[in-house]
């Protein structure tokens, strides 16, 4: 055989062993070591706080354990502040209750006079009130377009296609009239979250032993402590006071009108220095003023700009006065 031959003929036979140890190595592909890993759950977020509870949070921490009361309502746990009276025979307790965005301690009413009526021979007890979903954006209401009818070829308006101001009402009206039922639904159950706390209030008031029971409420807290009290009538309390009263937004019906159903001593406390304001308590007074008998009286006070201590104790003055009327002082 010539030297060529025989140089070509090994690489020859190498060159057809090769391709048959690729095949069978693609043939058994060597098993995977790593394991696909398990798929995560997503991590559930935790509802976010009222804003009425990340505040009574952070009061819980300032305020001295021995006044903090944790009450249930429902569902719902709050926060109130206790202060029992400082006498051996206490004349009873006087539950406060906040407006809209004030803590059970803040500085203008609630504080003060939840610290000083003890001081009067009266127990104390401010409440936490829940934010108002009804105050909420309302919802956007999605409605599904309807199936188009196909046109009647027939009619003799076939070819007459409705006007679009009338298509884009109809659906306008029935938007707001979901919206308005939505609003509604929301308004109920902020009332009845409202009186299931005033109910936790005056239970924990009578477990206390209190001999006599005063409701006061301050800002949007006078509306709702006076619906409740017209809607309710709880005959655990004798006395109710309002001081500076405040009509909650889209609130229905208006205070002067609650006033007058009420079966018990009310004492409107209202400052003269706003028309608004002044206004509307003429408004109360006069609507008292067409009853044949009526409890219903008022108290006029005057803002002191600047001097913050004195005008709650000319507050706390008023309505001491008006509870111990034979220890008034002027």
């Amino acid at each position: 055989m010539p030297p060529v031959y025989r140089l070509a003929l090994p690489a020859l036979c190498l060159s057809l062993i090769l391709p048959c140890a690729f095949s069978v190595e693609a043939a058994d592909p060597v098993p995977a070591t790593t394991e696909t890993p398990a798929e995560e759950k997503p991590v559930e977020r935790q509802p976010l706080l009222e804003r009425s509870q990340e505040e009574a949070s952070a009061l819980e921490r300032q305020i001295p354990a021995q006044e903090q009361q944790q009450l249930q309502a429902g569902s719902d746990t709050f926060l109130a502040l206790w202060k029992p009276a400082n006498a051996a025979e206490p004349k009873g307790a006087v539950i406060i209750i906040p407006g809209a965005g004030e803590t059970v301690d803040w500085p203008q009413a609630i504080g003060p006079l939840r610290r000083k009526l003890p001081d009067a021979e009266w127990s104390s007890l401010s409440i936490t009130l829940p934010d108002l979903q009804s105050d909420a954006i309302a919802p956007r209401i999605v409605e599904i377009a309807p199936t188009p009818k196909a046109a009647d070829t027939g009619s003799k308006n076939s070819t007459t296609a409705a006007p679009i101001e009338q298509a884009a009402g109809g659906e306008a009206e029935v938007a707001d009239k979901a919206i308005a039922e939505t609003t509604e639904e929301q308004a109920k159950a902020d009332a009845e979250r409202i009186f299931a706390r005033i109910d936790a209030a005056i239970a924990y008031a009578e477990q206390q032993s209190a001999r006599r029971i005063v409701v006061l409420g301050h800002g949007t807290g006078a509306y709702w402590a006076a619906r409740y009290l017209s809607e309710k009538q709880p005959s655990q309390v004798e006395k109710f006071v309002m001081v500076a009263a405040q009509m909650p937004v889209k609130a229905k019906p208006e205070l002067a009108e609650l006033t007058t159903t009420l079966k018990l001593p009310t004492a409107d406390i209202f400052y003269m220095d706003k028309p608004l304001d002044r206004n509307l308590a003429l408004e109360r007074l006069q609507a008292s003023k067409r009853l044949k008998t009526s409890g219903f009286s008022q108290v006029s006070l005057k803002a002191l700009p600047g001097n913050s201590k004195a005008e709650q104790e000319q507050l706390f003055r008023r309505v001491r006065g008006w509870l111990n009327p034979q220890n008034a002082v002027n």
